[in-house]
């Protein structure tokens, strides 16, 4: 998720590359080599599925970064709203898609989380502690837990992550990071992140020691900036030793997914698709779509531990964020973002692996 604010009349592509248009996008014209399964990600869209509500004494202009876990029955959603006030944080739950659009969102503020620059959660269930974790970004990696995912007034008080922020990070060799993702094996927690500059950084801790100890934060993608922007998320598929990685891109047509693939979080991550740019999900393979590409979000797991696993036996769905094309703004907070569900069709990459 990109902060930063635009000067007037800049277009919603400038927008959305990052502000004035001083971000130079180009077309890529290097494509990375296919998957070993000759297959690539169809998908059709829902409608938009939640949008802004309102809030006393200010404008809710959009609602974006979804994190979505399915428990007890029903689905809990964590997201970023994007208004007049600044970045906060918001939860909403429903029993099925139909409900969502109207389904309460409760500003998570009003917690022991409390007011402040909240964006980008994560939420999983820390099985060792029988804990839930909400991780998001502050100006550092936080995060708040609850003994309920269902009380969105339960969460705790912010905590860091990392006492001081690793070198890499900090300029010269870096431009700050955001969007943090945690998964763990059965050894270590990573923590995933991204610089909106080509890098995907990792940090590792042992799974004993979590949510402390965070150490040894390195570079394991370095792209040109539009081919590894932000948004990462990471997962586990079930019963194989395969682990994927999805990282936002930008492309003229606007932002997408693409996605890699590796045996160890800790591996070499190579691409999993035989799309141009390995990609996962974009506005070309994306029927009924609504929005200009696709953006933030997260898939839908039945599973709800810190290994965030994935059944490649069931249709992937990922809620996204997307916007009107239409639309032109002034500020990149008043993107009028939205959240729909895309549902994967047709074999691809991941279903070749159920067993």
């Amino acid at each position: 998720m990109k902060l930063k604010k635009c000067g007037m009349g800049v277009s919603l592509w400038a927008a959305l590359v990052g502000c004035g248009g001083n971000i130079a996008i180009a077309n890529s014209t290097t494509e990375p080599a296919a998957a070993p399964a000759k297959l690539a990600f169809n998908w059709t869209s829902s409608p938009q599925l939640i949008a802004p509500q309102p809030v006393p004494n200010q404008t809710i202009y959009g609602v974006k970064d979804p994190s979505i876990v399915y428990a007890n029955g029903k689905y809990h959603v964590f997201i970023t709203t994007a208004g007049s006030a600044g970045w906060g944080l918001g939860y909403t739950s429903f029993d099925k898609w139909s409900d969502a659009p109207a389904a309460k969102i409760v500003p998570l503020d009003k917690s022991p989380m409390g007011p402040g620059y909240r964006a980008a959660p994560q939420v999983f269930y820390f099985a060792p502690q029988k804990t839930w974790y909400l991780v998001y970004q502050g100006a550092d990696p936080l995060y708040s837990t609850s003994k309920d995912i269902g009380d969105p007034l339960s969460w705790s008080a912010p905590k860091k992550f990392f006492p001081v922020e690793p070198d890499i990070v900090k300029a010269p060799l870096g431009v700050g990071w955001l969007d943090f993702w945690v998964i763990c094996d059965d050894k270590k927690c990573y923590m995933f992140g991204t610089d909106d500059n080509g890098r995907l950084l990792r940090s590792e801790t042992e799974l004993s020691q979590f949510p402390n100890g965070f150490r040894n934060t390195v570079a394991v993608m370095n792209e040109k900036k539009e081919d590894v922007f932000e948004a990462s998320n990471t997962y586990k598929i079930a019963n194989t030793n395969t682990y994927i990685t999805l990282v936002e891109a930008i492309s003229p047509k606007g932002r997408y997914f693409r996605i890699w693939k590796s045996d160890s979080l800790d591996g070499k991550w190579e691409p999993f698709s035989s799309a141009p740019m390995n990609a996962f999900a974009t506005s070309d393979n994306v029927g009924q779509i609504w929005s200009e590409g696709i953006s933030h979000g997260e898939l839908v797991r039945t599973n709800t531990d810190q290994t965030m696993t994935i059944d490649p036996c069931r249709p992937l769905e990922y809620l996204f964020q997307g916007n009107d094309p239409a639309v032109r703004v002034d500020d990149y907070i008043k993107i009028p973002y939205r959240l729909g569900v895309i549902t994967a069709k047709g074999e691809n990459p991941v279903s070749a692996l159920c067993r």
